[in-house]
């Protein structure tokens, strides 16, 4: 007989478990739409039992996928476990639009599925394909909480079950044996050694810094300059309060946009900046419509975005779990001209990174998965309900530029789902693929009842980027062209 195992959740993915409320849900998703190709069949369906199968194969790739959560008796530190009763058919689900589906149909689905809690006396996470949709076509909503994963390692999951190429090879699953849960008892004495080892840990790593005198004082520094960083970036400064910053519902709406990725490179490349930065300043002049239309004052609006930035290392790409610092981006929504909008953004970023502000967010999270687990849950959820640090997540994950495949079916569309913290009525997320950038928007059912206006803002918002970019591009073109005609001279 095997001998039982379990692992500990970091206190980042504890928090998403802390912090989960009736009304707000803290799993990711994402809508995949496919083409049907050789997984349709003669009725018009698609093949679920070789899609079925086609996942059992792959997760051996990803284990916690066949894990529960259990936890520490006394405690209640949760920890991961295998799951003796673990049922693929309960995971990956089938489901049908009405013939011939549209997309509005299935964003009305997806929205559905995303507004329901994952069951946590089970692994957390199912996948739903849905056919019947038009053009012939599928789709997957892939739903996974949070505290399994990040974006980046998303992306990983993702890999699993798809290739760069078409196949038609599903390998036989490896044979899986779910090893016991531990004891009670192990448990309390695992997690008593745990916390007496805390001591000794920290002097171990004091040692370790101070054996390079050197540079040890200046080490030291930097780190405690990172963590004034971070906290000054505003965790514990109030935002301003915003028709769609108020109490969540338990329902939520979706609505997607694809963007070329080119057209948001041409801004980068004439004005400055990362993709990512423009980006970001698309999304204030969204955020700047949007609310100039409910007649907030925009002017004495204090508005700011958590931007997720991985802090996974190189070789740690593969495992699973939360790897992410958090950085606050102040969003600059009372400038009208779009070109100023993104200079301040540039320059926001800019002063985050000399700052080390991700660094000192990781620090903090180290400090903080020392402490005990109820009191740190108690302190992030009062964070969150007397400060609310800020008012929406944007949260963009690079994926492959070229077609990838699930079997024999290219992949067309990945639209990612973000959740909603407390009182957060709009959430952005953004995923890049095969030259498109795909826009999910998440927004509570009751105060965004116009997501579709929010969405054609962000069209509107990148336009005139686009358009000021032009200029600047033309205005430099002919600058050069002056340059070479004189020197030709």
């Amino acid at each position: 007989m095997s001998e039982s195992f379990y692992e500990r959740l970091s206190f980042f993915d504890s928090t998403y478990l802390a912090m989960e409320r009736p009304n707000s849900y803290m799993h990711i998703a994402a809508i995949l739409t496919f083409e049907a190709g050789p997984l349709a069949r003669p009725d018009g369906g698609v093949d679920i039992d070789r899609i079925r199968a086609f996942i059992g194969s792959k997760l051996s790739l990803i284990p916690r996928y066949r894990q529960r959560l259990d936890r520490v008796p006394v405690d209640g530190v949760p920890v991961w476990v295998d799951d003796a009763h673990f049922s693929l058919d309960y995971h990956v689900r089938h489901t049908a639009l009405p013939r011939p589906g549209t997309d509005a149909e299935l964003k009305r689905l997806a929205a559905r599925v995303f507004a329901q809690h994952l069951d946590r006396s089970r692994p957390l996470w199912e996948i739903w394909v849905i056919e019947g949709l038009d053009l012939d076509r599928f789709a997957m909503v892939i739903k996974v909480h949070h505290s399994m994963i990040d974006g980046m390692a998303g992306v990983d999951i993702l890999q699993a079950i798809m290739s760069l190429y078409p196949t038609d090879d599903v390998a036989e699953a490896e044979p899986w044996e779910p090893r016991p849960v531990p004891s009670s008892t192990r448990l309390l004495v695992d997690e008593a050694a745990r916390i007496a080892r805390v001591p000794l840990d920290l002097a171990r790593n004091a040692a370790g810094l101070l054996s390079n005198r050197a540079g040890a004082q200046a080490e030291l520094r930097h780190r405690a300059e990172a963590v004034v960083n971070a906290v000054r970036t505003g965790w514990f400064n109030r935002t301003g309060t915003t028709p769609v910053n108020e109490t969540l519902s338990p329902h939520r709406r979706f609505e997607w946009l694809t963007v070329d990725l080119d057209r948001v490179k041409d801004v980068k490349n004439a004005l400055g900046g990362t993709v990512n930065d423009v980006v970001l300043a698309v999304v204030a002049g969204a955020v700047r419509a949007f609310l100039g239309e409910r007649g907030v004052d925009l002017d004495s609006l204090e508005y700011r975005v958590m931007v997720p930035v991985s802090v996974r290392p190189d070789d740690e790409q593969n495992r699973m779990g939360n790897q992410v610092a958090m950085w606050l981006v102040d969003m600059p929504i009372a400038e009208p001209d779009p070109v100023k909008r993104l200079s301040a953004i540039r320059a926001t970023v800019e002063d985050l990174k000399m700052s080390d502000a991700a660094l000192g967010a990781t620090i903090l999270t180290q400090a903080a998965s020392w402490m005990p687990l109820n009191l740190l849950s108690l302190g992030v959820r009062l964070v969150y309900a007397a400060a609310r640090p800020f008012n929406m997540t944007v949260t963009n994950v690079p994926g492959p530029q070229i077609p990838i495949y699930l079997l024999g079916s290219k992949l067309l569309a990945n639209y990612p789902m973000v959740p909603l913290y407390m009182d957060h009525g709009i959430g952005v997320a953004l995923f890049s693929y095969d030259g498109d950038i795909d826009w999910g928007l998440v927004a509570d059912y009751d105060l965004v009842p116009d997501l579709d206006r929010f969405a054609a803002a962000i069209s509107s918002s990148l336009d005139d980027l686009w358009k000021a970019a032009s200029r600047v591009a033309r205005a430099q073109k002919r600058k050069a062209a002056r340059r070479a005609a004189a020197g030709g001279a």
